[in-house]
């Protein structure tokens, strides 16, 4: 009975110590689980949806996306997928990453008859406050095996017909395909409204056939052709070279004048505003210029208010005029330069609703 009392404290103490530790001992198992690359599709849900009801959206988009990347045909489920991926859409969209949500989004609904009818509004409505903030393409392309790009990458395999969710702004979509010519066109998507682009992809052109006289006279003469080109081509290529720069820098200088016009007028636009009200705190009576024996502080404020607007219409003028000059000169460049099957240069024209332009694509 002496031992009695120690013993059983003992087993006491060591019975609590197993309650306490027990939690915290298969919490880290579980975190562990969690944090392991060899995670679970389920693993993966479950900590999103954990994230997800404590309103931590970048820790459940984190998770719902590795998920989603983890879930395949073998081991999930259309359902299972579907699911994830409106769930990844909906984290998105409260992150407002709307392009990202949208696609995910609507890649869910795609598989819309797997899903519960709860999901599908859920997802829906999510859907619908993302498409005011994105821009949609729809695009068809022939023949449907071209390779398709927007902004230099490519948006997968190839289709006929494609709906591609946008930032909004200047995008460029080309369709190749070998034996083919490649095809081009820019659209500038604005958010909440659809863009439709066709592109035909058309063949390639055979070579031309060189006839025998022809070749037999090329093989016999060939360096003496090329210096005679070469030769004749010199002065031209100098001539043009020397007009191009001069008229760069007579655009550059003019452009530098209109902005020094610009310049002094605002100075001048100032000092006005300054005199002005120099005269009205002086004098309270506000019409005082407008009688005929008005102070001759009012005179000066007219020809400075004249000296304000001939420099501002000289500045913009002469800017303009260096604009054009700049303009015509790379005309020049791109019209004048000699054109080579490797070059891969194409210059493309782009026009919306606020502004139109050239597009260069290529390599020089």
């Amino acid at each position: 009975m002496r031992f009695g009392a120690p013993s059983l404290l003992f087993c006491v103490m060591l019975g609590a110590a197993a309650v306490y530790t027990s939690p915290a001992c298969a919490e880290d198992i579980y975190s562990t689980l969690e944090r392991s690359n060899g995670s679970t599709v389920k693993d993966h849900v479950r900590r999103a949806q954990k994230a997800r009801d404590a309103g931590r959206w970048i820790e459940a988009h984190a998770a719902y996306k590795a998920a989603f990347e983890t879930a395949d045909p073998a081991s999930s489920t259309e359902k299972e997928r579907a699911e994830i991926a409106g769930e990844l859409g909906l984290c998105e969209l409260a992150l407002r990453r709307y392009r990202d949500a949208i696609e995910h989004l609507a890649w869910s609904l795609e598989q819309r008859d797997a899903l519960p009818l709860a999901l599908q509004l859920r997802f829906e409505a999510g859907q619908r406050k993302a498409a005011p903030y994105v821009g949609t393409l729809y695009l068809s392309v022939d023949p449907p095996d071209a390779e398709v790009l927007i902004d230099g990458k490519s948006i997968g395999s190839p289709a006929r017909t494609y709906r591609l969710f946008l930032d909004p702004g200047q995008h460029m979509v080309r369709a190749r395909l070998a034996g083919h010519e490649e095809a081009f066109a820019s659209f500038d998507a604005q958010a909440g409204k659809p863009t439709t682009i066709s592109l035909q992809v058309p063949r390639a052109a055979p070579p031309a056939a060189v006839p025998a006289k022809d070749a037999a006279t090329v093989t016999r003469e060939p360096k003496r052709s090329a210096r005679g080109a070469q030769a004749s081509a010199a002065p031209t290529s100098s001539t043009a070279s020397k007009l191009r720069i001069a008229g760069a820098v007579l655009a550059g200088a003019t452009m530098a004048a209109g902005g020094g016009l610009l310049i002094w007028s605002a100075y001048t636009e100032e000092e006005l505003h300054n005199r002005a009200t120099a005269l009205r705190g002086a004098d309270k009576d506000a019409s005082r210029c407008a009688r005929p024996n008005a102070p001759r502080t009012c005179s000066e404020l007219r020809d400075l208010q004249e000296k304000r607007d001939l420099l501002k219409t000289a500045g913009w003028v002469t800017l303009a005029s260096g604009g054009v000059i700049g303009v015509l000169t790379l005309a020049s460049l791109l019209v004048g330069r000699p054109s080579s099957p490797s070059d891969g240069v194409r210059i493309v024209p782009t026009v919306n609703g606020q502004r139109a332009g050239l597009m260069m694509i290529g390599a020089w």
